[in-house]
């Protein structure tokens, strides 16, 4: 009898214990589980490759057999997607990310695996650049040619606008006295500083009625972008919907990736441009409404066709400290500079 009383004892307190230390949740001391691991920014970025990684940092338990990325154009990529293998164990590692497609938006994960699975860090998304159809050429009625940019759906050009005649033909006035200026209510052009050595880098500066003019502007195919165009552009480029709809400087790199990279036309430090787009935004400054001309290689400044209220219209601002971009309302007798969009 002391004996079966003996057994009841060990089976009702020993076997919960022997059950708890089994227990397979991940609780209990000494339990393997999956590696703890983080993404790394991803960098580098062309048309067909980037660079990525990422960080192992916990084994989980059990030694790290493989490890890299992972990638797709799905928000949430695992290693039955395209992947590489960078090694194995813990800490950080890189990995070329290749075989992409041109002006396609990608989604990237770092794994590690162990014997208890594969642990992912987190999602960062990224955009290829234009593919090998992505550049090409157009000409403005006055015989000007401009180097143009495929980004996501759109055709930029990549220079600034210097035409002299509407599309008609019919000339724009060169405007070039102060008063005169700040006067106009009807379509003018300058040259920064009326200084004409000016426009090879950085184009001509026209006003905001020249922009309206039902004479066109922008080359035969092409128009001056509405605000919505640029909104379209910079959410592309991975701008949030909130940032886009927003107003002054909005983002976080989107502006570097559209400045001409380097201090050739940019004073330093030019934050933040790596010009990966081939949008090459340059710093041509602006002129007032009063006629004063403002910050040549520190601001670049472009005209949407997008009028604002009473006397003002939609813009695009760069700055040679910042790596976002201005979305801001401009005096529409500024004289600011163009770039076009293909029809």
């Amino acid at each position: 009898m002391k004996k079966n009383r003996l057994s009841i004892w060990i089976i009702t307190v020993l076997l919960p214990i022997y059950v708890s230390c089994s227990d397979d949740s991940g609780a209990g001391p000494g339990q393997t589980t999956v590696p703890d691991v983080s993404t790394t920014l991803v960098d580098q970025i062309t048309k067909d490759s980037a660079e990525g990684g990422g960080t192992v940092n916990s084994d989980g338990g059990a030694s790290v057999t493989a490890r890299g990325v992972c990638w797709n154009t799905d928000s949430s990529p695992t290693i039955a997607d395209d992947m590489t293998v960078d090694g194995s164990g813990t800490g950080g590692f890189t990995s070329s990310i290749t075989g992409l497609t041109a002006a396609t938006p990608y989604y990237v994960r770092a794994y590690a695996t162990n014997s208890a699975g594969t642990g992912y860090g987190e999602a960062q998304s990224f955009s290829t650049t234009g593919g090998p159809d992505s550049t090409g050429t157009m000409m403005d009625i006055d015989g000007n040619v401009y180097e143009t940019v495929k980004i996501g759906e759109q055709w930029w050009m990549s220079k600034n606008l210097k035409v002299t005649h509407y599309r008609n033909g019919e000339p724009i006035p060169h405007v070039t006295d102060n008063t005169s200026w700040s006067q106009l209510s009807t379509g003018a052009y300058c040259e920064y500083g009326n200084d004409p050595s000016n426009v090879t880098a950085y184009g001509r500066l026209y006003n905001w009625f020249a922009v309206d003019d039902s004479r066109n502007l922008a080359p035969a195919g092409w128009h001056v972008p509405t605000d919505e165009e640029w909104i379209q552009l910079e959410k592309f480029l991975g701008m949030s919907d909130a940032s886009a709809d927003s107003t002054s400087w909005r983002g976080t790199d989107e502006g570097g990736m559209l400045k001409e990279a380097g201090t050739v036309h940019w004073l330093g430090p030019n934050t933040g441009a790596t010009d990966e787009t081939g949008f090459s935004a340059v710093p041509g400054g602006y002129r007032s409404y009063s006629s004063t001309f403002y910050n040549r290689r520190y601001f670049g400044a472009y005209f949407t066709s997008t009028p604002g209220p009473s006397i003002y219209a939609w813009y695009r601002g760069f700055y040679n400290d910042k790596a976002t971009i201005d979305r801001s309302l401009h005096d529409r007798t500024s004289g600011i500079a163009v770039r076009c969009v293909k029809d």
